[in-house]
């Protein structure tokens, strides 16, 4: 597996997909798809690519593991307490119709979990929630809005039986007042246009392998798309040191203001 090979795989799962591997830490990303080329057995990342790109589902699986979707409602809750408490209320003084990016969405439990938020807060009002991934096997499982017990773990019980419906098969479904709430699409983040005038965008736990670079570029198209104002709420992880130089304020430790204009 040597550089050629990598360039090669790159360069073709790039035209497949979009993702362009030049925008995530190289070291990384090469260990962490040279281990499932060695598990497969392949000699080559080419060889491997060719192997997945055979299969629908198999390909599907691959990018889901590229992608790192793992979510679940109500992640890291200290931190949603400040969300819902603290960062909403502030906002909706400001816009009482307000406009959500879950950028980065995943299986989709982060903008149900706004969505619930903003049912309880302002149960009159329609909010625009909107949710985007680049994956779209994984958005299909989003919009479908199906979850497991684990998933929902971090859910207050009232909340569960309020807002879910338990299938035949011990799963929790997604009541429908709370998915209307919710717009879904693809969106590369790396790569397409972003919309504007969000009052809050969260994104969390998706910028692991992404080069300081490309993080800084992100920052900088979520600092346009903010309305004045606006916050950016990043994971628990992922604290923008530079925020000042991107032109942001702090709000609150992983939350970070669009100064008024």
């Amino acid at each position: 597996m040597d550089d050629k090979d990598w360039e090669i795989f790159k360069q073709k799962l790039n035209t497949k997909t979009g993702i362009d591997l030049q925008l995530y830490k190289e070291a990384q990303m090469r260990r962490r798809i040279g281990n499932l080329v060695t598990r497969a057995e392949c000699k080559s990342f080419t060889e491997y690519f060719d192997s997945v790109a055979k299969s629908k589902e198999t390909f599907a699986e691959f990018i889901e593991y590229l992608t790192i979707n793992v979510s679940e409602f109500f992640r890291n809750p200290d931190k949603f307490d400040i969300v819902e408490k603290d960062v909403i209320p502030y906002l909706l003084k400001r816009s009482p119709k307000m406009a959500i990016w879950s950028a980065g969405c995943s299986i989709g439990a982060e903008p149900y979990t706004l969505s619930i938020i903003m049912k309880e807060l302002t149960p009159n009002v329609r909010h625009r929630i909107l949710a985007s991934d680049l994956d779209i096997e994984i958005l299909a499982k989003a919009k479908r809005g199906v979850y497991t017990e684990s998933e929902i773990k971090a859910m207050r019980p009232d909340r569960k039986t309020k807002y879910f419906t338990k299938t035949p098969d011990g799963n929790f479904a997604v009541k429908p007042e709370i998915k209307s709430a919710v717009e879904f699409k693809r969106h590369n983040l790396l790569k397409d246009p972003f919309e504007t005038g969000f009052d809050l965008i969260l994104c969390r736990n998706v910028v692991i392998y992404f080069t300081e670079e490309a993080k800084d570029q992100l920052y900088a198209n979520f600092f346009k798309a903010l309305k004045p104002g606006g916050i950016l709420f990043v994971g628990a992880t992922e604290a923008i040191l530079n925020y000042r130089k991107l032109g942001y304020v702090s709000y609150k430790p992983f939350f970070y203001q669009k100064p008024e204009a």
